[in-house]
Protein backbone atom coordinates (compact mmCIF):
# COMPACT_ATOMS: atom_id res chain seq x y z
CA UNK A 1 0.00 0.00 0.00
CA UNK A 2 1.05 3.30 -0.63
CA UNK A 3 2.00 5.76 2.39
CA UNK A 4 -0.95 7.76 3.25
CA UNK A 5 0.43 10.94 5.08
CA UNK A 6 -0.82 11.93 8.70
CA UNK A 7 -3.58 14.35 8.39
CA UNK A 8 -1.22 17.42 10.38
CA UNK A 9 1.72 17.08 7.44
CA UNK A 10 0.71 18.51 4.13
CA UNK A 11 1.51 17.32 0.52
CA UNK A 12 5.00 19.47 1.37
CA UNK A 13 6.03 17.63 4.19
CA UNK A 14 5.06 20.48 6.84
CA UNK A 15 4.24 18.39 9.94
CA UNK A 16 2.45 20.95 12.81
CA UNK A 17 3.60 18.43 15.40
CA UNK A 18 6.63 18.26 14.90
CA UNK A 19 7.43 22.52 14.32
CA UNK A 20 5.46 22.95 17.68
CA UNK A 21 7.66 20.50 19.04
CA UNK A 22 10.91 21.86 17.85
CA UNK A 23 10.08 25.32 17.92
CA UNK A 24 13.27 26.63 20.55
CA UNK A 25 15.45 29.53 20.38
CA UNK A 26 18.32 28.93 17.69
CA UNK A 27 20.72 30.74 15.00
CA UNK A 28 19.83 31.28 12.25
CA UNK A 29 23.55 30.00 10.77
CA UNK A 30 24.21 33.13 8.57
CA UNK A 31 27.46 32.38 9.76
CA UNK A 32 29.43 29.79 11.69
CA UNK A 33 30.50 30.42 14.34
CA UNK A 34 27.85 33.10 14.51
CA UNK A 35 27.97 36.66 14.76
CA UNK A 36 27.01 36.42 18.90
CA UNK A 37 31.06 35.23 19.14
CA UNK A 38 32.77 37.89 17.13
CA UNK A 39 35.25 39.40 19.47
CA UNK A 40 36.50 42.64 19.95
CA UNK A 41 39.98 41.93 21.11
CA UNK A 42 40.62 40.09 17.70
CA UNK A 43 43.55 42.35 15.67
CA UNK A 44 42.46 43.65 13.04
CA UNK A 45 45.85 43.13 11.41
CA UNK A 46 45.42 39.36 11.64
CA UNK A 47 42.29 39.75 10.27
CA UNK A 48 42.77 41.57 7.06
CA UNK A 49 46.28 39.69 6.85
CA UNK A 50 44.26 36.64 5.68
CA UNK A 51 43.47 38.51 2.82
CA UNK A 52 46.85 39.26 1.67
CA UNK A 53 48.01 35.63 2.94
CA UNK A 54 45.65 33.86 0.75
CA UNK A 55 46.23 35.70 -2.46
CA UNK A 56 50.01 35.93 -2.08
CA UNK A 57 49.83 31.96 -1.51
CA UNK A 58 47.50 32.25 -5.26
CA UNK A 59 50.55 34.52 -6.70
CA UNK A 60 52.54 31.27 -6.27
CA UNK A 61 50.56 28.78 -7.09
CA UNK A 62 51.12 27.08 -10.26
CA UNK A 63 47.43 26.48 -11.22
CA UNK A 64 46.62 30.46 -11.10
CA UNK A 65 44.30 30.46 -13.44
CA UNK A 66 42.55 27.72 -12.06
CA UNK A 67 42.56 29.19 -8.71
CA UNK A 68 42.19 32.44 -9.22
CA UNK A 69 38.34 31.96 -10.22
CA UNK A 70 37.85 30.13 -6.97
CA UNK A 71 39.54 33.03 -4.65
CA UNK A 72 39.33 36.33 -6.31
CA UNK A 73 35.94 36.92 -7.31
CA UNK A 74 34.38 38.53 -4.26
CA UNK A 75 30.58 39.38 -3.42
CA UNK A 76 30.74 42.65 -2.21
CA UNK A 77 27.65 44.29 0.69
CA UNK A 78 27.12 48.13 1.21
CA UNK A 79 25.64 48.75 4.28
CA UNK A 80 23.10 52.03 3.85
CA UNK A 81 22.09 52.71 7.07
CA UNK A 82 19.64 55.75 6.87
CA UNK A 83 15.61 55.54 7.47
CA UNK A 84 13.01 58.05 7.35
CA UNK A 85 10.84 56.58 10.07
CA UNK A 86 11.13 53.74 12.42
CA UNK A 87 9.60 50.55 11.52
CA UNK A 88 9.30 49.35 15.11
CA UNK A 89 9.71 45.03 14.21
CA UNK A 90 13.08 46.02 12.91
CA UNK A 91 16.39 44.74 14.65
CA UNK A 92 18.61 45.89 11.95
CA UNK A 93 21.18 48.56 11.66
CA UNK A 94 19.92 51.78 11.11
CA UNK A 95 19.59 55.56 11.41
CA UNK A 96 16.76 57.63 11.39
CA UNK A 97 16.75 60.81 9.89
CA UNK A 98 14.79 63.27 7.08
CA UNK A 99 18.11 64.77 6.43
CA UNK A 100 19.35 63.90 3.12
CA UNK A 101 22.34 65.65 3.31
CA UNK A 102 23.45 62.81 5.91
CA UNK A 103 23.84 60.19 3.52
CA UNK A 104 26.37 62.49 1.18
CA UNK A 105 28.89 62.75 4.24
CA UNK A 106 28.64 59.12 4.70
CA UNK A 107 29.31 58.14 0.47
CA UNK A 108 32.74 60.36 1.82
CA UNK A 109 33.47 57.67 4.35
CA UNK A 110 32.23 55.13 2.52
CA UNK A 111 35.07 56.22 -0.16
CA UNK A 112 37.55 56.72 2.06
CA UNK A 113 37.14 53.03 3.67
CA UNK A 114 37.33 51.69 0.32
CA UNK A 115 40.66 53.27 -0.59
CA UNK A 116 41.92 51.85 2.63
CA UNK A 117 40.45 48.42 2.27
CA UNK A 118 41.83 48.01 -1.96
CA UNK A 119 45.19 47.56 -0.93
CA UNK A 120 44.22 44.68 1.05
CA UNK A 121 42.76 43.27 -1.77
CA UNK A 122 44.72 40.64 -4.43
CA UNK A 123 44.37 43.45 -7.62
CA UNK A 124 43.43 40.83 -9.80
CA UNK A 125 39.96 40.93 -7.78
CA UNK A 126 36.55 40.81 -9.75
CA UNK A 127 33.12 41.41 -8.60
CA UNK A 128 30.56 38.48 -9.38
CA UNK A 129 27.40 39.87 -6.89
CA UNK A 130 26.78 43.52 -5.44
CA UNK A 131 23.90 43.89 -2.73
CA UNK A 132 22.62 47.21 -1.36
CA UNK A 133 21.68 46.42 1.50
CA UNK A 134 20.48 49.00 5.21
CA UNK A 135 18.49 50.56 5.98
CA UNK A 136 17.02 51.85 3.39
CA UNK A 137 19.11 52.22 0.09
CA UNK A 138 16.53 53.87 -2.04
CA UNK A 139 16.52 56.57 1.19
CA UNK A 140 19.46 58.25 -0.92
CA UNK A 141 18.57 59.96 -3.84
CA UNK A 142 18.77 59.58 -7.42
CA UNK A 143 21.66 62.09 -8.11
CA UNK A 144 23.74 60.42 -4.27
CA UNK A 145 22.84 56.86 -5.95
CA UNK A 146 24.55 57.48 -9.29
CA UNK A 147 27.39 59.12 -6.79
CA UNK A 148 27.70 55.81 -5.06
CA UNK A 149 28.37 53.90 -8.68
CA UNK A 150 30.99 55.82 -9.82
CA UNK A 151 32.86 55.28 -6.71
CA UNK A 152 32.37 51.50 -6.89
CA UNK A 153 33.37 51.36 -10.47
CA UNK A 154 36.15 53.60 -9.75
CA UNK A 155 37.13 50.68 -7.13
CA UNK A 156 36.49 47.82 -7.97
CA UNK A 157 36.79 45.29 -11.27
CA UNK A 158 33.15 44.01 -11.94
CA UNK A 159 32.32 40.80 -13.78
CA UNK A 160 30.60 41.44 -16.93
CA UNK A 161 27.12 39.23 -15.52
CA UNK A 162 28.14 40.47 -11.65
CA UNK A 163 24.52 39.76 -10.05
CA UNK A 164 23.88 43.07 -8.74
CA UNK A 165 20.58 43.49 -6.15
CA UNK A 166 19.06 46.27 -3.81
CA UNK A 167 16.89 46.34 -0.86
CA UNK A 168 13.64 49.11 -2.17
CA UNK A 169 11.03 50.72 0.35
CA UNK A 170 8.09 51.20 -2.26
CA UNK A 171 7.31 54.05 0.25
CA UNK A 172 10.56 56.26 -0.85
CA UNK A 173 10.88 54.80 -4.08
CA UNK A 174 10.57 57.45 -7.09
CA UNK A 175 10.65 56.51 -11.34
CA UNK A 176 14.06 58.51 -11.19
CA UNK A 177 15.44 56.08 -8.04
CA UNK A 178 14.67 52.84 -10.64
CA UNK A 179 16.70 54.88 -13.61
CA UNK A 180 19.29 55.59 -11.16
CA UNK A 181 19.78 51.79 -9.70
CA UNK A 182 19.45 50.96 -13.31
CA UNK A 183 22.33 52.50 -14.24
CA UNK A 184 24.77 51.93 -11.74
CA UNK A 185 24.13 48.11 -12.38
CA UNK A 186 21.26 47.33 -10.36
CA UNK A 187 19.42 44.52 -11.81
CA UNK A 188 17.55 42.85 -9.07
CA UNK A 189 15.31 44.02 -6.19
CA UNK A 190 13.78 43.12 -3.21
CA UNK A 191 10.64 44.87 -1.98
CA UNK A 192 10.08 45.69 1.19
CA UNK A 193 6.36 44.72 1.94
CA UNK A 194 5.91 43.08 5.24
CA UNK A 195 2.10 43.20 5.72
CA UNK A 196 -0.48 44.44 3.76
CA UNK A 197 -3.09 44.61 6.01
CA UNK A 198 -3.96 48.43 7.47
CA UNK A 199 -4.38 47.10 11.04
CA UNK A 200 -0.55 45.37 11.03
CA UNK A 201 0.65 48.30 9.22
CA UNK A 202 -0.40 50.84 11.80
CA UNK A 203 0.41 48.56 14.79
CA UNK A 204 4.09 48.16 13.27
CA UNK A 205 4.36 52.04 12.31
CA UNK A 206 5.24 51.29 8.83
CA UNK A 207 2.16 52.42 6.24
CA UNK A 208 2.47 51.26 2.72
CA UNK A 209 -0.78 50.66 0.66
CA UNK A 210 -0.55 48.23 -1.65
CA UNK A 211 -0.83 50.45 -4.84
CA UNK A 212 2.75 51.69 -3.51
CA UNK A 213 3.91 47.76 -3.91
CA UNK A 214 2.36 47.84 -7.20
CA UNK A 215 4.01 50.78 -9.26
CA UNK A 216 7.25 49.78 -7.46
CA UNK A 217 7.44 46.47 -9.37
CA UNK A 218 5.53 48.02 -12.64
CA UNK A 219 8.92 50.68 -12.66
CA UNK A 220 11.40 48.13 -11.94
CA UNK A 221 10.27 45.96 -14.97
CA UNK A 222 9.49 48.34 -16.65
CA UNK A 223 13.61 49.34 -16.24
CA UNK A 224 14.80 46.18 -17.07
CA UNK A 225 15.10 44.62 -13.66
CA UNK A 226 14.67 40.78 -14.53
CA UNK A 227 14.19 39.65 -10.76
CA UNK A 228 11.69 40.83 -8.11
CA UNK A 229 11.58 39.13 -4.57
CA UNK A 230 9.13 40.21 -1.90
CA UNK A 231 9.62 40.17 1.82
CA UNK A 232 7.07 39.54 3.87
CA UNK A 233 6.94 38.72 8.03
CA UNK A 234 4.54 36.44 10.00
CA UNK A 235 3.90 36.52 13.33
CA UNK A 236 3.60 40.48 13.56
CA UNK A 237 0.52 42.00 15.71
CA UNK A 238 -3.02 41.26 14.96
CA UNK A 239 -1.88 39.09 12.25
CA UNK A 240 -4.29 36.52 11.49
CA UNK A 241 -4.89 33.22 8.63
CA UNK A 242 -7.08 35.33 6.94
CA UNK A 243 -5.12 39.04 7.27
CA UNK A 244 -1.65 37.56 6.10
CA UNK A 245 -3.92 35.09 3.51
CA UNK A 246 -5.34 38.14 1.83
CA UNK A 247 -2.02 40.13 1.33
CA UNK A 248 -0.11 37.03 0.09
CA UNK A 249 -2.71 36.38 -2.65
CA UNK A 250 -2.72 40.33 -3.58
CA UNK A 251 1.45 40.34 -3.71
CA UNK A 252 1.07 36.98 -5.65
CA UNK A 253 -0.59 39.39 -8.26
CA UNK A 254 2.75 40.58 -9.08
CA UNK A 255 4.10 37.53 -9.70
CA UNK A 256 7.68 37.63 -8.04
CA UNK A 257 10.44 35.67 -8.86
CA UNK A 258 11.41 35.21 -5.33
CA UNK A 259 10.02 35.19 -1.69
CA UNK A 260 11.44 35.98 1.70
CA UNK A 261 9.28 34.75 4.21
CA UNK A 262 10.27 36.08 7.61
CA UNK A 263 9.20 35.02 11.15
CA UNK A 264 8.89 37.76 12.99
CA UNK A 265 12.23 37.65 15.82
CA UNK A 266 10.77 38.86 19.01
CA UNK A 267 14.08 40.43 20.39
CA UNK A 268 13.13 43.62 22.58
CA UNK A 269 17.11 42.48 24.40
CA UNK A 270 18.40 43.67 20.97
CA UNK A 271 15.94 46.11 19.71
CA UNK A 272 13.99 47.85 22.71
CA UNK A 273 11.41 49.33 20.21
CA UNK A 274 9.46 45.97 20.32
CA UNK A 275 9.10 46.19 24.05
CA UNK A 276 5.85 48.34 23.09
CA UNK A 277 3.98 45.12 20.96
CA UNK A 278 4.61 43.31 24.71
CA UNK A 279 2.88 46.52 26.23
CA UNK A 280 -0.03 45.87 24.07
CA UNK A 281 -0.68 42.54 24.21
CA UNK A 282 -1.11 42.65 20.33
CA UNK A 283 1.54 39.80 18.65
CA UNK A 284 -0.33 36.70 17.77
CA UNK A 285 -0.12 33.49 19.58
CA UNK A 286 2.45 30.46 18.47
CA UNK A 287 -0.61 28.35 17.52
CA UNK A 288 -2.15 31.56 15.25
CA UNK A 289 1.66 31.93 13.71
CA UNK A 290 2.24 28.64 13.06
CA UNK A 291 -0.93 28.57 11.38
CA UNK A 292 -0.37 31.80 8.78
CA UNK A 293 2.87 29.72 8.38
CA UNK A 294 1.63 26.56 6.86
CA UNK A 295 -0.77 28.46 4.87
CA UNK A 296 1.18 30.05 3.54
CA UNK A 297 3.68 27.16 2.53
CA UNK A 298 1.32 25.19 0.96
CA UNK A 299 -0.15 28.38 -0.89
CA UNK A 300 2.97 29.18 -2.34
CA UNK A 301 4.06 25.96 -3.15
CA UNK A 302 0.34 25.30 -5.39
CA UNK A 303 1.34 28.25 -7.18
CA UNK A 304 4.45 26.89 -8.13
CA UNK A 305 7.24 28.11 -6.02
CA UNK A 306 9.74 25.72 -4.72
CA UNK A 307 11.00 26.21 -1.09
CA UNK A 308 14.89 26.83 -0.82
CA UNK A 309 14.99 26.73 2.65
CA UNK A 310 14.50 28.82 6.13
CA UNK A 311 12.37 31.44 4.26
CA UNK A 312 12.95 31.58 1.18
CA UNK A 313 10.68 30.80 -1.94
CA UNK A 314 11.89 30.89 -5.66
CA UNK A 315 10.35 30.06 -8.92
CA UNK A 316 11.70 27.04 -10.46
CA UNK A 317 13.24 28.80 -13.60
CA UNK A 318 15.01 31.11 -11.37
CA UNK A 319 18.70 31.10 -10.09
CA UNK A 320 18.46 30.66 -6.72
CA UNK A 321 15.69 27.21 -7.24
CA UNK A 322 18.82 26.32 -9.92
CA UNK A 323 21.19 27.24 -7.81
CA UNK A 324 19.91 24.57 -5.28
CA UNK A 325 19.56 22.24 -7.86
CA UNK A 326 22.65 22.21 -8.70
CA UNK A 327 24.55 22.37 -5.52
CA UNK A 328 25.52 25.74 -5.84
CA UNK A 329 23.45 27.65 -3.58
CA UNK A 330 25.30 29.74 -0.31
CA UNK A 331 24.45 31.19 2.70
CA UNK A 332 25.68 34.09 3.95
CA UNK A 333 24.49 37.16 6.25
CA UNK A 334 22.09 38.72 3.72
CA UNK A 335 19.84 34.84 3.64
CA UNK A 336 20.50 32.22 1.09
CA UNK A 337 22.30 33.33 -2.28
CA UNK A 338 24.05 32.12 -5.95
CA UNK A 339 27.49 31.82 -5.97
CA UNK A 340 28.50 29.31 -3.39
CA UNK A 341 32.02 30.17 -2.19
CA UNK A 342 32.52 33.88 -2.77
CA UNK A 343 34.57 35.75 0.04
CA UNK A 344 32.01 39.14 1.29
CA UNK A 345 33.36 41.93 1.11
CA UNK A 346 31.29 44.19 3.76
CA UNK A 347 32.16 47.88 2.89
CA UNK A 348 30.07 50.55 5.37
CA UNK A 349 29.08 50.72 9.38
CA UNK A 350 28.17 47.46 10.43
CA UNK A 351 28.92 45.67 7.53
CA UNK A 352 30.30 42.29 8.13
CA UNK A 353 33.22 40.67 5.56
CA UNK A 354 34.05 36.45 5.47
CA UNK A 355 36.99 34.84 4.12
CA UNK A 356 37.89 31.17 4.31
CA UNK A 357 39.40 31.50 7.60
CA UNK A 358 37.78 34.89 9.18
CA UNK A 359 35.08 36.84 9.43
CA UNK A 360 35.46 40.88 10.36
CA UNK A 361 32.29 43.49 11.30
CA UNK A 362 32.85 47.25 11.34
CA UNK A 363 31.98 49.49 13.64
CA UNK A 364 28.18 50.09 14.30
CA UNK A 365 28.03 53.37 15.77
CA UNK A 366 28.42 56.05 12.93
CA UNK A 367 30.76 57.95 15.11
CA UNK A 368 33.17 55.10 16.01
CA UNK A 369 32.92 54.22 12.15
CA UNK A 370 33.49 58.12 11.25
CA UNK A 371 36.90 58.10 13.41
CA UNK A 372 38.48 54.96 12.65
CA UNK A 373 38.41 56.19 9.13
CA UNK A 374 39.27 59.22 9.75
CA UNK A 375 42.83 58.38 11.87
CA UNK A 376 43.31 56.33 8.73
CA UNK A 377 42.11 52.87 9.88
CA UNK A 378 40.01 50.10 8.52
CA UNK A 379 37.10 50.74 10.51
CA UNK A 380 36.63 46.72 12.09
CA UNK A 381 35.28 46.48 15.54
CA UNK A 382 35.45 42.94 15.99
CA UNK A 383 35.82 39.52 13.74
CA UNK A 384 37.04 35.87 14.75
CA UNK A 385 39.64 33.67 13.50
CA UNK A 386 38.96 29.92 12.57
CA UNK A 387 40.25 27.25 14.32
CA UNK A 388 40.37 24.20 11.69
CA UNK A 389 37.64 22.80 14.08
CA UNK A 390 35.42 25.68 13.07
CA UNK A 391 35.92 25.37 9.65
CA UNK A 392 35.04 22.04 9.23
CA UNK A 393 31.70 22.40 11.51
CA UNK A 394 31.03 25.55 9.12
CA UNK A 395 31.47 23.51 5.94
CA UNK A 396 29.28 20.82 7.35
CA UNK A 397 26.21 22.95 8.64
CA UNK A 398 26.92 25.53 5.26
CA UNK A 399 26.41 21.77 3.35
CA UNK A 400 23.23 20.89 5.61
CA UNK A 401 21.60 24.35 5.16
CA UNK A 402 21.70 24.87 1.30
CA UNK A 403 22.21 20.68 0.11
CA UNK A 404 19.81 18.74 2.88
CA UNK A 405 22.24 16.07 2.62
CA UNK A 406 25.62 15.08 3.98
CA UNK A 407 27.64 12.40 1.93
CA UNK A 408 30.18 10.62 4.22
CA UNK A 409 32.15 10.09 1.53
CA UNK A 410 32.83 13.34 -0.52
CA UNK A 411 33.12 15.53 2.73
CA UNK A 412 35.79 13.01 4.59
CA UNK A 413 37.43 13.65 1.21
CA UNK A 414 37.10 17.30 1.33
CA UNK A 415 37.33 17.74 5.05
CA UNK A 416 39.78 15.47 4.97
CA UNK A 417 38.39 13.72 8.32
CA UNK A 418 36.31 10.61 8.59
CA UNK A 419 32.98 12.16 8.78
CA UNK A 420 31.00 9.37 10.88
CA UNK A 421 33.80 9.66 13.21
CA UNK A 422 34.64 12.90 13.73
CA UNK A 423 30.96 13.84 14.14
CA UNK A 424 29.68 10.62 15.84
CA UNK A 425 28.76 12.53 18.72
CA UNK A 426 26.59 15.07 16.33
CA UNK A 427 25.16 11.73 14.77
CA UNK A 428 23.78 10.57 17.98
CA UNK A 429 22.40 13.66 18.66
CA UNK A 430 20.74 13.38 15.63
CA UNK A 431 18.94 9.95 16.22
CA UNK A 432 15.76 11.23 18.33
CA UNK A 433 14.93 13.37 15.21
CA UNK A 434 15.58 10.60 12.72
CA UNK A 435 12.76 9.01 15.09
CA UNK A 436 10.68 11.92 13.95
CA UNK A 437 11.02 11.54 10.69
CA UNK A 438 13.30 15.05 9.93
CA UNK A 439 16.72 13.17 9.15
CA UNK A 440 17.45 9.74 7.58
CA UNK A 441 20.77 8.33 8.71
CA UNK A 442 22.23 5.68 6.35
CA UNK A 443 25.92 4.16 6.02
CA UNK A 444 26.19 6.38 3.59
CA UNK A 445 24.93 10.08 4.48
CA UNK A 446 22.66 11.97 5.96
CA UNK A 447 19.20 13.13 4.49
CA UNK A 448 17.20 15.52 5.26
CA UNK A 449 13.39 15.16 4.63
CA UNK A 450 10.52 17.69 3.43
CA UNK A 451 9.25 17.52 7.08
CA UNK A 452 13.45 17.98 8.23
CA UNK A 453 13.52 21.15 5.91
CA UNK A 454 11.34 23.34 7.91
CA UNK A 455 13.49 22.48 10.99
CA UNK A 456 16.54 23.10 9.40
CA UNK A 457 18.25 25.13 12.15
CA UNK A 458 17.58 22.72 14.51
CA UNK A 459 19.27 19.51 12.67
CA UNK A 460 22.35 21.99 12.34
CA UNK A 461 21.81 22.46 15.82
CA UNK A 462 23.40 19.45 16.02
CA UNK A 463 27.03 20.24 14.52
CA UNK A 464 27.48 23.57 17.04
CA UNK A 465 30.29 23.16 19.07
CA UNK A 466 29.02 26.28 20.91
CA UNK A 467 26.00 25.98 21.68
CA UNK A 468 26.31 25.13 25.15
CA UNK A 469 28.64 27.70 26.35
CA UNK A 470 26.60 30.73 25.36
CA UNK A 471 24.57 32.44 26.83
CA UNK A 472 22.87 34.43 23.87
CA UNK A 473 19.40 34.67 23.84
CA UNK A 474 18.26 33.71 20.07
CA UNK A 475 15.05 33.81 18.42
CA UNK A 476 13.05 30.81 17.83
CA UNK A 477 13.37 28.42 14.82
CA UNK A 478 10.24 29.00 13.37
Amino acid sequence: MPDIAPAHVNSNGFDLDLVRKYNVPGPRYTSYPTAPLFDSAADPELLLSDIRGQHSRERQSPDRQIRQNETDALSLYIHLPFCESLCWFCACTKIITNDRSSADRYLDYLEKEIALTLPHLDPDHEIKQLHFGGGTPTFLTPDQLQRLGSILKRAFHFHPECESSVEIDPRRLSRDHVAALWQIGCNRASLGVQDNNSVVQKAVNRIQPFPLTEQAATWLREEGFHSINIDLIYGLPHQTTKTFSQTLDEVLQLTPDRFAIFSYAHVPWVNPAQTIFDKRNALPDQETKLAILEKTVTELTDRGYVYIGMDHFALEKDELAQAQKTGTLQRNFQGYSTNAGLDTLGIGMSSISQTAKTYRQNEKDLTAYCTAIDEGKVPVARGYILTEDDQIRRTTIMHLMCNGKLPFASLSAQLNIDFPEYFSESILNLQPMADDGLVKISDDEIEVTPSGRFLIRNIAMCFDAYLKKRTNRFSKTV
